[in-house]
């Protein structure tokens, strides 16, 4: 199957982009559709699943979102994650990005698989990582980028009550996360 992008126009550029395509591809009966399409340009991310030994515990973020405001729930739980900056590699980022909202350093994260966060509209695919790390792996202080003007808190969530608060996680990379968590328990 192929397809073609005759025209690609930046409709909206500040810190994303957007991209406005006319895109023709082949459809699985043989013919062809032609069509306007939106991309959201955002970069690619990664997210990080840290399991922290002694306590037995998962360590997620609570920070505000405010697309989250929309349904009155801006304060959301999430694995540390963030973008990729130019000419950086996805297992760079999930060092620098744990350590940023954190406070912890990682060694040689675990990829544990790459996805599109929303392939409708977006661009951005996540890089999954896992990193196990010890109490004696907390060197800074945490609480984000403060030139990003992040206000990141800490929660550390018992491997045991995950079942539980995986319902209330409203984050799906996290819940990604923390579902293959559960699956690799099992094994």
């Amino acid at each position: 199957m192929k397809y073609n992008i005759s025209e690609e126009k930046i409709v909206f550029d500040d810190h994303y982009k957007i991209v406005k395509a006319k895109i023709t591809y082949d459809t699985f009966r043989g013919k062809k559709i032609t069509a306007n399409r939106l991309a959201f340009e955002r970069g690619d991310s990664v997210a990080v699943l840290l399991l922290e030994k002694e306590s037995q515990s998962v360590l997620l973020t609570q920070q505000f979102r405010y697309p989250g405001c929309k349904a009155h729930n801006p304060w959301l739980c999430e694995i540390p994650a963030g973008s990729i900056d130019k000419n950086e590699s996805p297992e760079n980022c999930a060092e620098r990005e744990v350590m940023e909202e954190l406070g912890y350093k990682i060694n040689q994260p675990k990829l544990i698989n790459t996805f599109y966060s929303s392939p409708g509209a977006s661009t951005e695919r996540i890089f999954l990582f896992y990193s196990e790390i010890s109490e004696k792996d907390k060197v800074g202080i945490g609480g984000g980028n403060a030139g990003e003007k992040e206000d990141i808190r800490l929660l550390k969530i018992p491997v045991s009550e995950i079942p539980s608060e995986i319902l209330k996680i409203k984050d799906a990379k996290t819940i990604v996360a923390l579902q293959w968590y559960l699956i690799q328990q099992k094994k």
